[in-house]
Protein backbone atom coordinates (compact mmCIF):
# COMPACT_ATOMS: atom_id res chain seq x y z
CA UNK A 1 0.00 0.00 0.00
CA UNK A 2 1.20 3.70 -0.68
CA UNK A 3 2.04 5.89 2.14
CA UNK A 4 1.48 9.45 2.07
CA UNK A 5 2.25 11.54 5.33
CA UNK A 6 0.25 14.92 5.50
CA UNK A 7 0.95 18.05 7.16
CA UNK A 8 -2.05 19.61 8.95
CA UNK A 9 -2.94 22.68 11.24
CA UNK A 10 -5.83 22.66 13.69
CA UNK A 11 -7.54 23.88 16.53
CA UNK A 12 -11.20 23.54 17.98
CA UNK A 13 -12.77 26.18 15.48
CA UNK A 14 -11.21 25.10 12.50
CA UNK A 15 -13.32 26.12 9.59
CA UNK A 16 -12.82 26.47 5.92
CA UNK A 17 -12.26 24.24 2.66
CA UNK A 18 -8.58 22.99 3.26
CA UNK A 19 -10.07 21.57 6.84
CA UNK A 20 -13.04 20.03 4.86
CA UNK A 21 -11.18 18.55 2.28
CA UNK A 22 -8.41 17.01 4.23
CA UNK A 23 -11.23 15.51 6.06
CA UNK A 24 -13.05 13.85 2.94
CA UNK A 25 -9.74 13.19 0.88
CA UNK A 26 -7.79 10.99 3.16
CA UNK A 27 -10.63 8.22 3.70
CA UNK A 28 -10.84 8.53 -0.32
CA UNK A 29 -7.94 7.47 -0.50
CA UNK A 30 -7.96 4.26 0.96
CA UNK A 31 -10.14 3.03 -1.81
CA UNK A 32 -7.18 3.79 -4.27
CA UNK A 33 -4.47 1.67 -2.13
CA UNK A 34 -3.24 4.83 -0.72
CA UNK A 35 -3.08 4.71 3.06
CA UNK A 36 -2.29 8.73 4.98
CA UNK A 37 -0.19 9.72 7.83
CA UNK A 38 -0.87 13.14 9.65
CA UNK A 39 1.70 15.61 11.37
CA UNK A 40 -0.71 17.91 13.45
CA UNK A 41 0.18 20.82 14.24
CA UNK A 42 -2.16 22.67 17.13
CA UNK A 43 -2.33 26.10 17.45
CA UNK A 44 -4.20 25.92 20.93
CA UNK A 45 -3.73 22.59 22.51
CA UNK A 46 -6.93 21.44 22.27
CA UNK A 47 -7.54 18.95 19.51
CA UNK A 48 -9.66 20.28 16.11
CA UNK A 49 -12.25 19.02 13.80
CA UNK A 50 -9.67 17.18 11.29
CA UNK A 51 -8.02 16.09 14.09
CA UNK A 52 -10.94 13.98 15.99
CA UNK A 53 -12.44 12.24 12.62
CA UNK A 54 -9.43 11.52 10.89
CA UNK A 55 -8.63 9.58 14.41
CA UNK A 56 -11.94 8.31 14.56
CA UNK A 57 -11.64 6.51 11.33
CA UNK A 58 -8.84 5.63 12.02
CA UNK A 59 -5.72 7.17 10.94
CA UNK A 60 -2.32 7.36 12.23
CA UNK A 61 -2.04 11.20 13.91
CA UNK A 62 0.47 12.38 15.69
CA UNK A 63 0.12 16.12 17.39
CA UNK A 64 2.16 18.61 18.77
CA UNK A 65 1.53 21.89 20.09
CA UNK A 66 2.52 23.78 17.48
CA UNK A 67 6.32 25.39 18.15
CA UNK A 68 6.83 28.96 18.42
CA UNK A 69 10.43 28.79 16.00
CA UNK A 70 10.04 27.12 12.76
CA UNK A 71 13.17 25.60 13.20
CA UNK A 72 11.70 23.80 15.84
CA UNK A 73 8.75 22.46 13.81
CA UNK A 74 10.85 21.52 10.73
CA UNK A 75 13.11 19.51 13.26
CA UNK A 76 9.79 17.52 14.49
CA UNK A 77 8.44 16.79 11.29
CA UNK A 78 11.72 15.49 10.30
CA UNK A 79 12.60 13.11 13.13
CA UNK A 80 8.45 11.75 12.18
CA UNK A 81 9.19 11.33 9.23
CA UNK A 82 12.73 9.34 9.85
CA UNK A 83 10.90 7.63 12.51
CA UNK A 84 7.62 6.64 9.70
CA UNK A 85 9.23 7.19 6.30
CA UNK A 86 6.45 7.28 3.97
CA UNK A 87 6.29 7.23 -0.27
CA UNK A 88 5.11 10.76 -0.50
CA UNK A 89 4.98 14.21 1.78
CA UNK A 90 2.38 16.40 1.47
CA UNK A 91 3.22 19.79 3.37
CA UNK A 92 0.14 21.09 2.18
CA UNK A 93 -0.19 24.58 3.71
CA UNK A 94 2.22 23.83 6.62
CA UNK A 95 5.37 26.45 6.20
CA UNK A 96 8.15 24.67 8.09
CA UNK A 97 6.63 20.98 6.47
CA UNK A 98 7.53 23.04 3.11
CA UNK A 99 11.23 23.24 3.99
CA UNK A 100 11.34 20.25 6.05
CA UNK A 101 10.83 18.96 2.26
CA UNK A 102 14.37 19.79 1.15
CA UNK A 103 15.65 16.95 3.36
CA UNK A 104 12.34 14.36 2.37
CA UNK A 105 13.87 14.84 -1.00
CA UNK A 106 17.27 14.43 -0.88
CA UNK A 107 16.31 11.26 0.56
CA UNK A 108 14.37 10.22 -2.15
CA UNK A 109 10.53 11.20 -0.92
CA UNK A 110 9.08 13.42 -3.64
CA UNK A 111 6.93 16.41 -1.90
CA UNK A 112 3.90 17.40 -3.03
CA UNK A 113 2.31 21.40 -2.11
CA UNK A 114 -1.27 22.26 -2.50
CA UNK A 115 -2.33 25.70 -3.15
CA UNK A 116 -5.94 26.44 -1.75
CA UNK A 117 -6.23 30.16 -2.67
CA UNK A 118 -5.32 33.33 -4.36
CA UNK A 119 -3.57 34.99 -2.06
CA UNK A 120 -0.58 36.46 -1.15
CA UNK A 121 0.25 33.36 1.28
CA UNK A 122 0.49 30.76 -1.48
CA UNK A 123 1.86 33.29 -3.90
CA UNK A 124 4.44 33.20 -1.40
CA UNK A 125 4.75 29.51 -1.05
CA UNK A 126 5.20 29.38 -4.97
CA UNK A 127 8.55 32.14 -4.92
CA UNK A 128 9.88 29.89 -2.46
CA UNK A 129 8.80 26.21 -3.65
CA UNK A 130 8.44 26.26 -7.01
CA UNK A 131 10.92 29.56 -8.66
CA UNK A 132 12.96 29.62 -5.20
CA UNK A 133 16.28 27.71 -4.19
CA UNK A 134 16.58 24.93 -5.93
CA UNK A 135 16.89 22.62 -2.65
CA UNK A 136 13.91 23.68 -1.41
CA UNK A 137 11.37 23.29 -4.57
CA UNK A 138 8.70 20.66 -4.80
CA UNK A 139 8.50 17.32 -7.01
CA UNK A 140 5.00 18.84 -7.48
CA UNK A 141 2.74 21.05 -6.86
CA UNK A 142 -1.63 20.56 -6.89
CA UNK A 143 -3.49 23.89 -7.78
CA UNK A 144 -7.21 23.55 -6.71
CA UNK A 145 -8.69 26.72 -9.63
CA UNK A 146 -7.60 27.22 -12.87
CA UNK A 147 -6.82 30.82 -12.13
CA UNK A 148 -4.08 29.26 -10.20
CA UNK A 149 -2.77 26.52 -12.45
CA UNK A 150 -2.75 29.47 -14.91
CA UNK A 151 -0.42 31.89 -12.99
CA UNK A 152 2.09 29.03 -12.07
CA UNK A 153 2.32 27.96 -15.71
CA UNK A 154 2.80 31.37 -17.23
CA UNK A 155 6.06 31.93 -14.47
CA UNK A 156 7.78 28.70 -16.11
CA UNK A 157 8.06 26.61 -13.38
CA UNK A 158 11.91 25.08 -14.05
CA UNK A 159 11.38 21.19 -12.36
CA UNK A 160 8.22 20.98 -10.62
CA UNK A 161 4.88 19.24 -11.96
CA UNK A 162 1.89 21.49 -11.96
CA UNK A 163 -1.66 19.72 -11.82
CA UNK A 164 -4.87 21.26 -11.41
CA UNK A 165 -6.94 19.01 -9.46
CA UNK A 166 -10.22 20.72 -8.13
CA UNK A 167 -11.79 19.86 -4.74
CA UNK A 168 -14.66 17.11 -5.16
CA UNK A 169 -18.01 16.99 -2.82
CA UNK A 170 -20.75 14.80 -2.56
CA UNK A 171 -23.62 15.00 -4.72
CA UNK A 172 -26.29 14.28 -2.90
CA UNK A 173 -29.33 12.27 -4.05
CA UNK A 174 -32.05 14.86 -3.38
CA UNK A 175 -31.93 18.24 -4.24
CA UNK A 176 -33.62 21.68 -2.85
CA UNK A 177 -37.22 22.13 -3.34
CA UNK A 178 -37.51 25.97 -3.73
CA UNK A 179 -40.13 27.28 -1.00
CA UNK A 180 -42.67 29.32 -2.65
CA UNK A 181 -43.30 31.65 0.45
CA UNK A 182 -40.29 32.46 1.12
CA UNK A 183 -36.88 33.02 -0.75
CA UNK A 184 -34.50 31.40 1.91
CA UNK A 185 -30.89 32.79 1.57
CA UNK A 186 -27.42 31.82 3.57
CA UNK A 187 -23.95 32.23 3.82
CA UNK A 188 -21.30 29.45 4.69
CA UNK A 189 -17.92 30.20 5.81
CA UNK A 190 -15.74 31.55 8.03
CA UNK A 191 -16.94 34.79 9.92
CA UNK A 192 -13.55 36.63 8.47
CA UNK A 193 -13.59 40.42 7.72
CA UNK A 194 -10.29 39.18 5.32
CA UNK A 195 -10.78 37.69 2.49
CA UNK A 196 -14.81 37.25 3.03
CA UNK A 197 -15.73 40.58 3.62
CA UNK A 198 -17.98 38.92 6.43
CA UNK A 199 -19.45 42.26 7.77
CA UNK A 200 -19.91 43.74 4.04
CA UNK A 201 -22.10 40.11 3.49
CA UNK A 202 -23.80 40.30 6.65
CA UNK A 203 -24.88 44.08 6.16
CA UNK A 204 -25.80 43.10 2.33
CA UNK A 205 -28.34 40.27 3.55
CA UNK A 206 -29.72 42.55 6.47
CA UNK A 207 -30.11 44.91 3.26
CA UNK A 208 -32.12 42.13 1.12
CA UNK A 209 -34.19 41.05 3.86
CA UNK A 210 -35.05 44.87 4.59
CA UNK A 211 -35.96 45.67 0.95
CA UNK A 212 -36.77 42.48 -0.82
CA UNK A 213 -40.18 41.37 0.63
CA UNK A 214 -40.33 37.18 1.16
CA UNK A 215 -36.81 36.72 2.03
CA UNK A 216 -35.38 35.53 4.78
CA UNK A 217 -30.97 34.96 5.47
CA UNK A 218 -29.10 32.61 8.03
CA UNK A 219 -25.00 32.72 8.28
CA UNK A 220 -23.22 29.45 9.14
CA UNK A 221 -19.86 29.17 10.10
CA UNK A 222 -17.75 30.77 13.29
CA UNK A 223 -14.63 32.72 13.09
CA UNK A 224 -12.61 35.81 14.39
CA UNK A 225 -15.14 38.29 13.42
CA UNK A 226 -18.12 36.75 14.79
CA UNK A 227 -18.46 39.27 17.45
CA UNK A 228 -18.53 41.95 14.80
CA UNK A 229 -21.27 39.96 12.98
CA UNK A 230 -23.40 40.23 16.16
CA UNK A 231 -23.21 43.19 16.35
CA UNK A 232 -24.18 44.28 13.37
CA UNK A 233 -27.16 42.09 13.83
CA UNK A 234 -28.19 43.24 17.14
CA UNK A 235 -27.89 46.73 15.06
CA UNK A 236 -28.64 47.19 12.06
CA UNK A 237 -30.50 43.58 11.33
CA UNK A 238 -32.71 44.41 14.49
CA UNK A 239 -36.30 43.03 13.95
CA UNK A 240 -35.11 40.94 10.40
CA UNK A 241 -35.60 37.37 10.05
CA UNK A 242 -31.66 37.05 9.43
CA UNK A 243 -29.87 34.82 12.08
CA UNK A 244 -26.29 33.63 13.24
CA UNK A 245 -26.57 29.66 12.47
CA UNK A 246 -23.65 28.42 14.02
CA UNK A 247 -20.42 25.94 12.91
CA UNK A 248 -21.52 23.10 10.98
CA UNK A 249 -19.53 20.03 10.72
CA UNK A 250 -18.41 19.03 7.59
CA UNK A 251 -20.72 15.81 7.44
CA UNK A 252 -24.09 18.00 8.40
CA UNK A 253 -23.60 21.29 5.99
CA UNK A 254 -25.62 19.52 3.44
CA UNK A 255 -28.56 19.02 5.16
CA UNK A 256 -28.57 22.18 6.00
CA UNK A 257 -28.30 23.74 3.09
CA UNK A 258 -31.75 21.65 1.99
CA UNK A 259 -33.11 24.14 3.86
CA UNK A 260 -31.91 27.41 1.94
CA UNK A 261 -32.49 28.55 -1.85
CA UNK A 262 -29.66 30.47 -2.83
CA UNK A 263 -25.99 30.69 -1.18
CA UNK A 264 -24.36 33.97 -1.02
CA UNK A 265 -20.45 34.46 -1.62
CA UNK A 266 -19.00 37.96 -1.82
CA UNK A 267 -15.40 37.57 -1.11
CA UNK A 268 -12.62 39.42 -2.75
CA UNK A 269 -10.55 36.42 -3.49
CA UNK A 270 -11.08 32.46 -3.37
CA UNK A 271 -9.58 29.38 -4.55
CA UNK A 272 -11.98 27.19 -5.33
CA UNK A 273 -14.76 27.08 -2.34
CA UNK A 274 -16.05 24.42 -1.17
CA UNK A 275 -18.74 25.20 0.24
CA UNK A 276 -20.07 27.08 -2.93
CA UNK A 277 -19.40 24.02 -4.36
CA UNK A 278 -21.49 21.98 -1.85
CA UNK A 279 -24.42 24.48 -1.87
CA UNK A 280 -24.46 23.93 -6.10
CA UNK A 281 -24.74 19.79 -5.87
CA UNK A 282 -27.68 20.36 -3.48
CA UNK A 283 -29.65 22.96 -6.06
CA UNK A 284 -28.88 26.01 -3.77
CA UNK A 285 -28.37 28.60 -6.76
CA UNK A 286 -25.01 30.60 -6.10
CA UNK A 287 -25.28 34.53 -6.21
CA UNK A 288 -21.28 35.68 -6.33
CA UNK A 289 -19.13 38.49 -6.45
CA UNK A 290 -17.59 38.47 -9.95
CA UNK A 291 -13.53 37.92 -8.99
CA UNK A 292 -10.99 36.65 -10.76
CA UNK A 293 -10.38 33.32 -9.48
CA UNK A 294 -12.54 30.08 -8.33
CA UNK A 295 -15.94 31.92 -8.82
CA UNK A 296 -15.45 31.95 -13.17
CA UNK A 297 -14.82 28.20 -13.38
CA UNK A 298 -17.65 27.76 -10.86
CA UNK A 299 -20.04 30.40 -11.85
CA UNK A 300 -21.27 30.89 -15.26
CA UNK A 301 -23.42 34.15 -14.92
CA UNK A 302 -26.92 33.77 -16.20
CA UNK A 303 -26.31 29.85 -16.71
CA UNK A 304 -26.14 27.92 -13.66
CA UNK A 305 -26.03 31.18 -10.86
CA UNK A 306 -25.96 34.90 -10.87
CA UNK A 307 -22.68 36.71 -11.08
CA UNK A 308 -22.52 40.68 -9.20
CA UNK A 309 -20.57 43.66 -9.27
CA UNK A 310 -21.27 45.20 -5.83
CA UNK A 311 -22.52 44.02 -2.76
CA UNK A 312 -24.90 46.43 -2.80
CA UNK A 313 -27.64 47.47 -5.73
CA UNK A 314 -26.15 44.59 -8.16
CA UNK A 315 -26.76 42.48 -5.24
CA UNK A 316 -30.29 43.41 -4.52
CA UNK A 317 -31.55 43.35 -7.88
CA UNK A 318 -30.13 39.96 -8.51
CA UNK A 319 -31.99 38.92 -4.81
CA UNK A 320 -35.16 40.30 -5.99
CA UNK A 321 -34.78 38.41 -9.26
CA UNK A 322 -34.62 35.31 -7.91
CA UNK A 323 -37.58 35.72 -5.63
CA UNK A 324 -39.55 37.22 -8.68
CA UNK A 325 -38.58 34.87 -11.07
CA UNK A 326 -39.60 31.53 -10.08
CA UNK A 327 -38.49 29.97 -13.74
CA UNK A 328 -34.73 31.32 -13.52
CA UNK A 329 -34.68 30.26 -9.85
CA UNK A 330 -35.41 26.20 -11.53
CA UNK A 331 -33.23 26.60 -14.39
CA UNK A 332 -30.37 28.06 -12.46
CA UNK A 333 -30.56 24.94 -9.70
CA UNK A 334 -30.86 22.33 -12.16
CA UNK A 335 -27.41 23.52 -13.78
CA UNK A 336 -25.88 24.44 -10.58
CA UNK A 337 -26.63 20.60 -9.50
CA UNK A 338 -25.03 18.97 -12.73
CA UNK A 339 -22.32 21.22 -13.07
CA UNK A 340 -20.63 19.82 -9.72
CA UNK A 341 -22.18 16.35 -10.59
CA UNK A 342 -20.15 16.26 -13.81
CA UNK A 343 -16.90 18.37 -13.33
CA UNK A 344 -16.40 18.66 -9.32
CA UNK A 345 -17.50 15.65 -7.82
CA UNK A 346 -15.24 13.71 -4.77
CA UNK A 347 -14.81 10.46 -6.97
CA UNK A 348 -13.31 12.39 -9.64
CA UNK A 349 -10.64 14.48 -7.55
CA UNK A 350 -10.13 11.22 -5.47
CA UNK A 351 -9.10 9.38 -8.97
CA UNK A 352 -7.27 12.51 -10.00
CA UNK A 353 -5.19 12.81 -6.34
CA UNK A 354 -4.35 8.96 -7.19
CA UNK A 355 -2.93 9.15 -10.76
CA UNK A 356 -0.60 11.79 -9.17
CA UNK A 357 0.83 10.21 -6.24
CA UNK A 358 1.05 6.77 -7.71
CA UNK A 359 2.51 8.51 -11.18
CA UNK A 360 5.43 9.83 -8.25
CA UNK A 361 6.11 7.01 -6.34
CA UNK A 362 6.40 5.04 -9.31
CA UNK A 363 9.37 8.16 -11.05
CA UNK A 364 11.08 8.18 -7.27
CA UNK A 365 14.08 6.49 -6.26
CA UNK A 366 15.18 4.46 -3.55
CA UNK A 367 14.78 5.93 0.14
CA UNK A 368 17.24 6.62 2.37
CA UNK A 369 16.99 7.16 5.88
CA UNK A 370 16.12 11.12 6.10
CA UNK A 371 19.19 13.35 7.95
CA UNK A 372 17.95 15.97 10.37
CA UNK A 373 21.12 18.37 10.03
CA UNK A 374 22.76 19.95 13.14
CA UNK A 375 22.09 23.70 12.56
CA UNK A 376 19.19 24.43 9.67
CA UNK A 377 19.71 26.09 6.84
CA UNK A 378 16.81 28.21 5.84
CA UNK A 379 16.01 31.01 3.10
CA UNK A 380 15.40 34.47 4.53
CA UNK A 381 11.71 34.90 5.65
CA UNK A 382 9.70 35.45 2.70
CA UNK A 383 7.03 38.71 3.84
CA UNK A 384 3.86 36.65 2.70
CA UNK A 385 4.90 33.63 4.67
CA UNK A 386 5.84 35.43 8.27
CA UNK A 387 2.48 34.03 9.48
CA UNK A 388 3.44 30.58 9.46
CA UNK A 389 7.77 31.20 9.32
CA UNK A 390 8.94 32.02 13.12
CA UNK A 391 12.31 32.54 13.12
CA UNK A 392 15.05 32.97 15.71
CA UNK A 393 16.33 36.41 16.18
CA UNK A 394 19.76 36.93 14.15
CA UNK A 395 21.07 39.09 17.01
CA UNK A 396 23.87 39.22 19.31
CA UNK A 397 24.04 36.64 21.65
CA UNK A 398 23.65 39.19 24.41
CA UNK A 399 20.34 40.10 23.65
CA UNK A 400 19.32 36.89 22.50
CA UNK A 401 20.01 35.35 26.14
CA UNK A 402 18.35 39.26 27.66
CA UNK A 403 15.58 38.01 25.17
CA UNK A 404 14.86 34.54 26.20
CA UNK A 405 14.72 35.62 29.81
CA UNK A 406 12.60 38.38 28.89
CA UNK A 407 9.53 36.33 27.26
CA UNK A 408 9.41 34.08 30.72
CA UNK A 409 9.18 37.10 33.02
CA UNK A 410 10.09 40.81 33.70
CA UNK A 411 11.73 40.09 36.98
CA UNK A 412 14.49 37.76 36.30
CA UNK A 413 14.79 40.41 32.67
CA UNK A 414 15.46 42.88 35.38
CA UNK A 415 17.59 41.29 37.51
CA UNK A 416 19.75 40.27 34.35
CA UNK A 417 20.04 43.66 32.92
CA UNK A 418 20.52 45.14 36.45
CA UNK A 419 24.00 43.01 37.08
CA UNK A 420 25.13 44.00 33.31
CA UNK A 421 24.63 47.69 33.67
CA UNK A 422 24.37 48.63 37.40
CA UNK A 423 25.27 52.42 36.55
CA UNK A 424 22.75 52.88 34.58
CA UNK A 425 19.35 51.16 36.09
CA UNK A 426 16.70 53.39 37.89
CA UNK A 427 15.55 51.23 40.88
CA UNK A 428 11.56 50.74 40.55
CA UNK A 429 9.37 53.44 42.15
Amino acid sequence: MLKVTFCIYDKPDSVGGPITWVQRLLPALRTHGIEARCLFLLHWGDTGPALNTLRELGFDCKAVLAHERTEDRVRWILDELRENPPDIFVPNLVVAGYFAGRWAREAGIPTVGVLHSDDDFYRGLQNEFVFGTEAFRLSAVVCVSQELEREVLNARPPATIVRRIPYGVPVPPATVERNSARLRICFVGRLAEEQKRIFDVTRALCDAVRNVEGTSAVIYGDGPDRSGVERILATEGAGLDVRLGGLVASDEIQRRLMSCDVIVLLSDYEGLPIALMEAMACGCVPVCLRIRSGIPELVDDEVNGLLVDDRGAGFLRAIRRLRDEPSLWNRLSASARATVATRFSETESTSQWSQLLHELNGGSSTTHQIATPRNLSLPPVNPSLASGDLREKRVGTLHRFYGRFYGRGRIIAGAIKRSLWPATTKKAG
